[in-house]
């Protein structure tokens, strides 16, 4: 397929507030899912470790099926995958509705619609991209608080619907406002030239001869010699009858020097069609020993794997207060007429303030991106340990800010990435990255649920996520020294294409 040049402008201003909108509809509710949990909790009596995984599935499962997403996008397209996903996302809440236990769920809300989150997220990036070069970080930025708005609007809207329609009615509304990704999708228009030929008769006419095992139109050909032979053959039987038997014998040693040249030319095929397949195998068994090794390659960068680690830690512990913050307050015995705004509301929202903030710190020269996010981890780790220690509405409300804000670290996570392993592998090692915070996504808020019908009590709960994230945030500091440089210099040096993030220097 063949694009034009990226116009930096013109629809691509279209594309950048359908895929804001696409954004705020699909993951408004996941991101927000706190408020349903509470629900969930009453209505099936579930322990809260079970029930934690309906929301770390749905906000989870998109990081994981990450590379699925990207092969899903480039067969098919950016627009047909976001309105196929759009019905994933609108059907999975709608089917959650009806949901008569737990399992449901699992299957309806985390898997359904997690999948199609992480369908319509790898389609809005990818159409901005294709659209926008000079200003892509701009327009990415813009796209990617479609989330956190999402988060911010839909606490407060999910806590109405379920006073006025209760948990089901509520699933139903959202899920026919989810109905609204189909019309942003249909805008999506792919960026292609128009003056290229269609794709489909473009591949048959590339494709060689050669590779084709067998052709119509030579048993065609076949078939009518035959019928001709023999209804030559069977007039002359008709009009001279000794002539028939000779004729019958010339046509039988003709069609027969036919049939040995079709089988050989048959058979000639075959072998060569063989071949193609042996040398195409070939090629995909190198291009999977070629990924593993640069895989490996990578996982030697000290750094990569420092981050590596850290991503795990600070999903598996910084999650789960945008998940529970809501039952905390409860469990704390805080009156919901004291709250000003869900605290999940106010998570999203400084997430918001947070991404563009810490966006604009990485812009700085004298700004280091990899310290900035370190600090941001650390900060999240001492903010989790203070959580037992709120008691009233105000202290949880600006803990929730301080979380949401340093949450917004994920806006220059692709900087850190980028500066870790080079440009050239920032494709690599981001999905292998991204993979991985899926799965800390999916286990932290099962692990914190489990502590507490361990302990009936959340403290334990974030003690450990503080631990985790502390734990990541200082080995990623370690790991990005000043000695480790000297070492990696007076040691061997590292494969092309990898380095070792310099502190030295500028983010």
């Amino acid at each position: 397929m063949v694009f034009r040049k990226p116009p930096d402008g013109g629809w691509g201003w279209v594309i950048v507030v359908v895929s804001f909108f696409t954004q705020f509809l699909c993951y408004g509710s996941p991101l927000a899912v706190g408020v349903l949990y509470l629900e969930w909790l009453d209505a099936f009596g579930e322990g809260k470790g079970k029930t934690a995984w309906v929301g770390s599935l749905a906000n989870g499962i998109g990081l994981l099926a990450s590379p699925v997403c990207s092969i899903c996008v480039s067969s098919f397209g950016a627009r047909p995958v976001a309105i196929f996903s759009g019905f994933m996302v609108a059907g999975g809440l709608m089917m959650s509705s009806f949901a008569p236990n737990i399992y449901f769920l699992y299957v309806s809300y985390g898997i359904v619609v997690g999948l199609g989150c992480g369908l319509l997220y790898t389609a809005t990036v990818t159409i901005t991209c294709q659209y926008f070069d000079k200003r892509r970080g701009l327009a990415l930025g813009l796209i990617s608080t479609g989330s956190s708005v999402g988060l911010f609007i839909y606490a407060a809207l999910q806590r109405e619907l379920i006073e006025l329609y209760g948990l089901d009615g509520c699933l139903l509304i959202v899920g026919a406002l989810s109905l609204n990704i189909l019309a942003c999708g249909s805008l999506m228009r792919p960026l292609e030239s128009s003056s290229s030929p269609p794709p489909e008769k473009m591949c048959v006419d590339k494709v060689p001869d050669q590779y084709f095992v067998y052709h119509e139109k030579e048993k065609t050909v076949e078939e009518n010699i035959s019928i001709l032979e023999k209804g030559y053959i069977d007039e002359k039987c008709v009009n001279n009858v000794p002539d028939c038997k000779q004729e019958s014998i010339l046509s039988k040693n003709v069609l027969s020097s036919i049939n040995v040249n079709e089988k050989d030319t048959y058979k000639k095929k075959v072998v060569e069609q063989t071949n193609f397949c042996k040398q195409l195998a070939k090629r995909k068994w190198q291009l999977y020993l070629t990924y593993w090794k640069e895989t490996m390659v990578l996982f030697k960068n000290k750094v990569f794997s420092a981050l590596f680690v850290a991503i795990l830690l600070f999903d598996i512990g910084g999650f789960p207060p945008s998940l529970l913050m809501e039952d905390v307050a409860r469990s704390a015995n805080i009156s919901e007429d004291d709250y000003f705004m869900p605290l999940i509301s106010i998570i999203g929202i400084m997430t918001t303030v947070g991404k563009l903030i810490l966006g604009i710190l990485a812009d700085f020269k004298w700004v280091n991106t990899l310290y900035l996010y370190v600090t941001t981890l650390l900060m999240t780790g001492v903010a989790l340990f203070a959580i037992p220690f709120a008691k009233s509405y105000l202290t949880l409300a600006m803990l929730s800010g301080i979380l949401g804000f340093l949450t917004g670290n994920w806006s220059i996570f692709p900087y850190v990435t980028t500066k870790t392993v080079g440009i050239e592998k920032l494709t690599h090692a981001y999905g292998i990255l991204m993979f991985f915070a899926g799965l800390g996504n999916s286990l932290g808020p099962p692990i914190v649920g489990w502590f507490y019908d361990w302990t009936q009590e959340y403290d334990t709960a974030f003690y450990f996520s503080g631990f985790c994230v502390l734990l990541g945030g200082f080995l990623l500091l370690l790991a990005a020294l000043p000695c480790w440089n000297a070492c990696t210099n007076q040691g061997s040096k590292l494969p092309p294409n990898t380095y070792s993030y310099k502190v030295a220097s500028n983010a």
